[in-house]
């Protein structure tokens, strides 16, 4: 895979999601994700979202998987963004100020074995300037994003069909609850 080396020098890729197509970076390297937030001229208090592989990985970046996170990753099968109550070993300025971090498991093929080469979470955000509409298909990102990246991934560029839905689960009377 010709993009994981342009991710292991900490430089931003373009690829298509499960959901849309996003620009994304190794998730811990700070100063790769200091790059997507100046190119989408993204306010830096805004939080980032990650993709990891599988639930093992997702272990090493939130303090606690609460079970209804366990059952909700069993039940939705489309994309589901799941926004964890303390996220740990990641860029700490990246986080919101809660330390919430939005994570998701893609079903996509291409991300999946992107995330295991790479064996650490990517970023993942939509490739777009902030504020304006997020790309369903190749055909709608800006040159100024295509030319901002240092690798387009060479697979089709279909449309995007997919909704990603968030839900955020909060801690209350020592227990989770879902909240969308």
């Amino acid at each position: 895979m010709e993009e994981l080396a342009y991710l292991q020098r900490g430089e931003i890729i373009l690829y298509p999601t499960d959901t849309i197509w996003g620009l994304g970076c190794d998730a811990t390297n700070k100063e790769a994700i200091k790059k997507i937030i100046e190119l989408k001229q993204r306010p830096k208090n805004k939080s980032i979202l990650l993709l990891v592989s599988d639930r093992e990985m997702l272990r090493n970046y939130v303090e606690e998987i609460p079970k209804k996170a366990l059952e909700l990753l069993d039940e939705i099968k489309e994309p589901l963004t799941i926004i964890y109550p303390k996220a740990k070993n990641l860029p700490i300025e990246y986080l919101s100020n809660d330390e919430t971090i939005g994570i998701r498991i893609p079903k996509n093929e291409y991300c999946q074995r992107l995330i295991k080469a790479l064996s650490l979470p990517l970023v993942s955000t939509s490739a777009n300037i902030s504020g304006e509409k997020s790309p369903t298909c190749f055909n709608e990102i800006s040159e100024e994003i295509k030319k901002g990246v240092s690798y387009i991934a060479n697979i089709p560029k279909q449309e995007s069909t997919k909704h990603n839905s968030i839900i955020y689960i909060v801690k209350e009377n020592n227990d989770y609850e879902r909240i969308r």
